[in-house]
């Protein structure tokens, strides 16, 4: 098991004397494994999901509670701790690409991952060239991070944190500010990544398409706690009321053409060519 959190339980400081201020997580208790998984994180805005990713890497320390990552346990006692093998072995790509980016070309941004984890100038430079490739991006190297668009800004960024490859990527809200094409191609290429390399992706989401179609099993996050965590399946068949949640468009559109045709087809189709075959296929059964 690769992480673990034990009791862990995060309150951001006061900001009067005195002041209660509520747990921007509580109580948490939760295992991820190093490879093979696709989590997400769900939740209405203030119900922890970054508070909780953020423990992950050790960008905040536990107020109470501890989190271990392999051997290393990340504590408020341990503050001392160097994170660097941690964050060696765990990628975090934030929100805002523009975050991550500082350096005068695309090829120095990227590069800039490795070599600080120990890698030579010449294997930093060919792994960089090598996602760059993959990332469809290699013709923009020379350029300035900072004049090209979001979306190739949202790829430097993300390469940068895969030239060091490293076992497990945290992901907040990585398709923000692109347009459905590029989210499609961006998702496509994280989960063949997953599904290639074994690595463990945990991602930060609002779109409960992007859970339904690529998670391989979703935490809710309700205020500050964990209030789910399990299949995608079980969690859209009732579950999700409870939590608020949008039922993921395929299913809206399973459910119309079930009771439309008086049909049974399965929730087991995650995408609309999934779909489309099961309709090909007769396959209707749950």
């Amino acid at each position: 098991m690769a992480i673990r959190f034990n009791e862990v339980s995060y309150f951001y400081e006061k900001s009067k004397k005195n002041a209660i201020v509520p747990a921007a997580i509580s109580g948490i208790n939760l295992e991820i494994a190093d490879q093979n998984e696709f989590v997400t994180i769900v939740g209405h805005t203030g119900s922890g999901k970054s508070t909780l990713l953020q423990h992950i890497n050790g960008l905040i320390l536990p107020t109470k509670g501890e989190v271990m990552i392999n051997d290393v346990i990340l504590s408020k006692k341990n503050k001392k701790l160097k994170l660097k093998p941690v964050r060696k072995q765990i990628g975090f790509v934030f929100q805002f690409p523009e975050y991550q980016l500082f350096e005068d070309t695309v090829l120095k941004d990227i590069v800039y991952g490795p070599k600080n984890f120990g890698y030579d100038d010449e294997e930093a430079i060919r792994r960089a060239k090598k996602i760059a490739k993959q990332l469809n991006i290699e013709n923009i190297l020379d350029k300035s991070p900072f004049n090209i668009s979001g979306g190739q800004m949202r790829k430097v960024a993300i390469a940068g944190i895969l030239a060091y490859d490293p076992q497990i990527l945290l992901l907040d809200e990585p398709t923000r500010g692109l347009d459905p094409l590029g989210a499609k191609e961006i998702m496509n290429f994280f989960k063949k990544l997953q599904t290639e390399s074994s690595k463990s992706i945990v991602m930060i989401t609002h779109d409960m398409d992007l859970v339904y179609e690529y998670s391989t099993r979703v935490i809710v996050m309700q205020n500050g706690s964990i209030a789910y965590d399990g299949s995608k399946e079980e969690l859209f068949k009732e579950e999700y009321k409870k939590y608020s949640l949008t039922k993921p468009t395929i299913l809206k559109t399973i459910d119309y053409i079930n009771e439309k045709t008086n049909r049974n087809i399965s929730y087991k189709n995650y995408t609309i060519d999934d779909l489309l075959k099961s309709l090909e296929d007769g396959d209707f059964n749950e």
